[in-house]
């Protein structure tokens, strides 16, 4: 093996320069730095051994230039999470009736579907709308469903509303919030339900607007 000591190394013509041939390993030894003041061009860039790769120091700043776009194929982590990925909204204004005792679903209106970019994302869910019920001192159950599973308490749901005694069509408002963990990178259903424990229970009184809006928010 020889060795070569130069302070310069610049093309014999023109002003390109081409280090080794197709097939040939350039190595730059532990302890030795290789530093590019201009513009480097790859196709890929790969860690010198194992799977980690760091790019830059602590306190460095890597710049995106405008009309340039980042690809993510894979899973982006360590962004500081509670970033807001997607927002789903839904309304109805047509007012729903039951006069079921176990909850069923309250408009298949109010419902969002969202697909989760990431397991370990959450689902902020808001919903409001405004109800009633026809029997005085009767109450009225009102909660959020992810597919089939009850987001609230089994029988009271995520709001209960008794109404007024002697009074019977008291109107009032429904306000719903959970921030969920579904688990899941599959599509998933949002939804309200509602049930009465007599009369007849009443979702989006009188043609109110209902809606419900779902957030996945990322880890």
């Amino acid at each position: 093996m020889s060795k070569i000591e130069v302070d310069k190394v610049d093309p014999q013509s023109g002003t390109a320069l081409e280090i080794g041939t197709s097939g040939d390993t350039v190595t730059v030894p532990t302890g030795a730095g290789l530093t590019v003041v201009d513009e480097v061009k790859t196709n890929k860039i790969s860690p010198a051994t194992g799977v980690a790769f760091t790019l830059g120091d602590s306190g460095d700043t890597f710049t995106v230039p405008s009309g340039a776009t980042i690809t993510n194929s894979g899973t982006a982590t360590g962004f500081g999470g509670g970033k807001i990925n997607q927002v789903i909204t839904a309304t109805d204004v047509t007012q729903r009736t039951t006069t079921s005792t176990s909850f069923v679903t309250g408009s298949n209106t109010l419902s969002a579907t969202i697909t989760p970019s990431a397991s370990d994302s959450k689902i902020f869910i808001i919903a409001s709308s405004s109800g009633q019920n026809n029997t005085a001192s009767a109450y009225s159950y009102y909660t959020l469903y992810r597919d089939a599973t009850n987001l609230g308490d089994a029988t009271d749901g995520m709001t209960v509303v008794q109404q007024e005694a002697g009074s019977n069509n008291v109107k009032f408002s429904i306000a719903l919030s959970n921030l969920d963990s579904p688990a899941s990178t599959s599509a998933i259903v949002y939804q309200l339900y509602m049930r009465c424990g007599s009369g007849t229970a009443v979702l989006n009184s009188e043609g109110v607007l209902g809606s419900i809006t779902v957030m996945e928010v990322l880890a």
